[in-house]
């Protein structure tokens, strides 16, 4: 698919690219497939527009693989879902040959993504991944883009009906066995809207009863 407005943005035409996507299309939902490839031109999309400098084969990397870490196939893992996919990323790239600053910057992105005022001051991709996910979940920056842009987004790559409730359940279900990688991120609080029996940690009560203060 490409996109023209003033510039063209395009899936990477590479035997890599090409795996990534049959990799992802074949293990994750077609809900989790078709917003990471529209996180990917949202990513692409604003970088162009900023004037960025990016590699657009590790930024598609990145986005296919963002949310991985949601799947099924994730169920008995206690670590924070980014790292899921940011560790599957990397396990992929060096099966192709990658490495060095190529894998660091991908693994970055992805682990970073959720993690707000960190990703923005670092490279490209990891900046860019992060806003595309925001625009895509959250509608951050849909101002930035035309309505002909995201009409051949969303026209290439559908938003499924109830599409915020239903990304909202493949948070939950790809967490709620983990409740503990949510502390210190917003993920808790897909636990805390699915679940009413959902207890945050909280981190003053941590330093509170810490054994320094003997609570």
């Amino acid at each position: 698919m490409a996109l023209n407005d003033n510039f063209d943005v395009k899936i990477p035409d590479s035997s890599l690219a090409r795996q990534v996507t049959q990799l992802i299309r074949d293990t994750e939902s077609e809900l989790l497939f078709s917003h990471s490839s529209r996180v990917y031109f949202w990513a692409a999309l604003l970088g162009n527009r900023k004037g960025l400098i990016f590699d657009p084969e590790l930024l598609y990397v990145a986005s296919m693989f963002h949310d991985i870490g949601l799947t099924s196939q994730y169920h008995d893992s206690q670590l924070r879902f980014e790292v899921d996919g940011a560790n599957a990323a990397r396990d992929f790239l060096r099966s192709q040959g990658l490495g060095g600053t190529d894998i660091e910057k991908v693994w970055n992105a992805i682990a970073l993504h959720t993690t707000p005022g960190i990703p923005e001051h670092m490279h490209s991709e990891i900046a860019l991944l992060q806003a595309g996910a925001g625009m895509d979940v959250a509608g951050r920056g849909f101002e930035q883009f035309t309505d002909e842009q995201r009409g051949a987004v969303t026209a290439a790559y559908p938003r499924e009906p109830q599409f915020a409730h239903k990304m909202i359940d493949a948070f939950y279900h790809g967490m709620k066995h983990r409740p503990a990688s949510t502390f210190g991120t917003f993920n808790d609080d897909f636990l805390a809207f699915k679940d009413p029996g959902f207890k945050r940690t909280d981190l003053c009560s941590v330093i509170l009863c810490s054994h320094w203060e003997h609570c």
